[in-house]
């Protein structure tokens, strides 16, 4: 007699095709969605992260140029620890970049924000 096969999600004894894992495509679904949550879950909190970043940049620079200061964005929620991609200018300067908006540190905990140019890649 041969052995038993049952869905991965369900445990339903499953009927048809030899090479058939689960019972349904809602048991499929709910066990891959399971087996990446842990994944899913750590790439969200990521991304909410800079999005939160962009939208406070954003916020604080409605057009395309703005001054701030660090402790600003920090009480805002701000985390200088995630962003998307850096630039440096010719004179050696840095920005950091969520999405569209950057933002350049000077002396005295000062900010200048700035919205992305299309020639800054």
């Amino acid at each position: 007699m041969p052995d038993v096969r049952v869905c991965l999600n369900c445990s339903y004894e499953l009927k048809g095709r030899s090479d058939q894992k689960f019972c349904s495509d809602q048991c499929r679904n709910a066990y891959h969605n399971q087996a990446n949550s842990a994944s899913t879950n750590f790439i969200r909190k990521i991304n909410n992260t800079l999005r939160r970043n962009q939208r406070i940049l954003a916020k604080l620079c409605p057009y395309n140029k703005a001054k701030s200061t660090k402790g600003q964005l920090s009480q805002k929620g701000f985390n200088f620890n995630y962003h998307t991609n850096s630039f440096k200018t010719k004179k050696g300067q840095e920005y950091i970049f969520c999405y569209d908006y950057g933002y350049l540190e000077l002396a005295d905990n000062e900010i200048i924000i700035v919205k992305r140019k299309d020639y800054v890649e």
